[in-house]
């Protein structure tokens, strides 16, 4: 089993399937010693959990409840990643995440539910798992996705 195997068994985390693109595209692309993955969707056995804006009020998705669906979006990811260069642990560095909230116009907490891609990237890769970051509000995303997240990560 490979170290960053071992410390997703550890976190009591399995990497799912790569998810099969919603449009025309690849999930993920190498391009030198970077991994570029498209923007991924948490998808959870081919399905969303959850559909719709993130928010505070009725109708709207908790942003507790988002920053749960952006930990799902890393872990598509990843598996993604690994389908272009065959394992994690060849990931040097987590270099950008850029994360996008289909937020209600009220709500302004994007950074916090991007967290939940950022604290668990740390988990995985300790010190690699440092890196920048984009949290963008946006009206809508694809199949009414709560929370949609891209990664850059370099490796060797």
């Amino acid at each position: 089993m490979s170290q960053i195997e071992e410390r997703l068994a550890e976190l009591g985390i399995t990497l799912p399937d790569v998810a099969p693109p919603v449009a025309a595209y690849v999930p993920a692309v190498q391009a030198g010693a970077f991994v570029y993955t498209s923007g991924q969707l948490p998808f959870v056995a081919g399905a969303l959990p959850a559909t719709g804006k993130v928010g505070d009020g009725s109708g709207l998705i908790p942003a507790v409840d988002a920053k749960e669906y952006a930990r799902l979006c890393v872990l598509n990811a990843l598996a993604a990643a690994k389908g272009v260069i065959g394992s994690l642990d060849r990931v040097t560095q987590v270099v950008k995440v850029t994360g996008f909230v289909a937020s209600d116009p009220t709500f302004t907490g994007q950074p916090g539910v991007v967290n939940g891609a950022s604290e668990l990237l740390g988990q995985i890769f300790g010190d690699a798992g440092v890196h920048a970051r984009s949290a963008v509000g946006v009206a809508v995303l694809p199949l009414d996705s709560p929370v949609e997240v891209e990664l850059i990560l370099a490796f060797a």
